[in-house]
């Protein structure tokens, strides 16, 4: 089942964030909502993005205060390769981003090709803090829609694929979430009273999402809007999404940049006789070591390993 159509904000529509039930899980019970298989994929996905070279993904999360955004990043891409992944938490902006404009800071943040990128708050909070505590005049946070959207666009014009998704939880669960880090030496230290101060304006940011989600949700950069009550199916529905998304751009493996016949097998003991004299003088321990990366020309998933190996391995051929 494609889960992002029931979440999806379609271009052009409002998105009536008070009318979505965010302990909504389409029914699926949580016996039903095993995320590990979804982990691996994303392992396996992941590794096809950074060899392609053509793509990008940014993966937007943007939510109130315990609505989930670290817990989402720690569970569903906790089986990626750290090297192909960045994350970057937008806080209060300092004073060298405050002398730039809003979107300097993001931009700066977009991953490049091969890799994911992962915003834990965006710069959507130009549109939602911002507005809610008056920081900047109506006249200037109300043209941001505008150049948010067309800076979405450059990057996907560019082959960054994103995907945003908002956490929506009640006002019920984020007051029990709160509470619990209270109690809870682990999670205590995540608390502040801004916390309970920010919850004074409930209102005023649910009218801020409102108009972000609608007005912001684009053919090249559609919101989805996830319910977050549970938060077993936050990461269910999130995982899924984000793999559909990876599967739909196409990706594949380089083909290999030189032919594997003109290598040497791994069989060392065949290979030093098929040596050159020269050659033959190699200690064998040294001459295997420098063996063992040659096997991913034949062995194991050849697509997935191939395309590392360029022509600087020429020396290691067999004469």
């Amino acid at each position: 089942m494609k889960l992002a159509k029931h979440f999806i904000v379609e271009p052009g529509d409002k998105a009536h964030l008070s009318k979505r039930d965010p302990a909504n899980t389409l029914g699926i019970d949580k016996a039903d909502a095993d995320t590990e298989p979804h982990i691996e994929e994303l392992r396996q996905l992941q590794d096809v993005l950074y060899a392609d070279q053509r793509y990008a993904l940014l993966v937007v999360l943007q939510g109130l205060d315990a609505g989930g955004k670290d817990g989402t990043i720690r569970h569903i891409f906790s089986g990626v390769n750290p090297q192909g992944c960045q994350v970057t938490a937008f806080k209060e902006p300092t004073p060298e981003e405050q002398g730039h404009d809003f979107l300097w800071r993001v931009h700066r943040a977009v991953p490049g090709r091969r890799f994911i990128g992962i915003f834990n708050r965006s710069h959507y909070e130009d549109v939602l803090v911002a507005r809610v505590h008056k920081i900047v005049p109506k006249d200037v946070w109300s043209d941001r829609y505008r150049q948010i959207n067309d800076f979405e666009k450059e990057l996907d014009e560019n082959n960054v694929r994103i995907l945003k998704f908002c956490l929506h939880i009640s006002k019920e669960e984020q007051l029990r979430r709160l509470q619990e880090r209270l109690t809870d030496p682990k999670k205590n230290w995540k608390l502040s009273l801004l916390d309970f101060r920010e919850r004074k304006h409930w209102n005023e940011y649910m009218a801020a999402y409102e108009d972000a989600l609608t007005k912001c949700s684009t053919k090249h950069a559609p919101w989805h809007i996830i319910p977050s009550d549970h938060k077993w199916f936050r990461n269910y529905a999130i995982g899924a999404i984000v793999n559909d998304t990876l599967k739909e751009m196409k990706l594949r493996y380089p083909k290999a940049k030189i032919a594997s016949h003109r290598f040497i097998s791994p069989d060392i003991a065949t290979d030093v006789r098929r040596l050159p004299a020269p050659r033959r003088l190699l200690k064998p321990a040294i001459l295997g070591v420098r063996m063992i990366p040659l096997q991913r020309l034949s062995f194991g998933q050849p697509e997935a390993a191939n395309w590392r190996l360029t022509t600087a391995w020429a020396p290691w051929c067999a004469s």
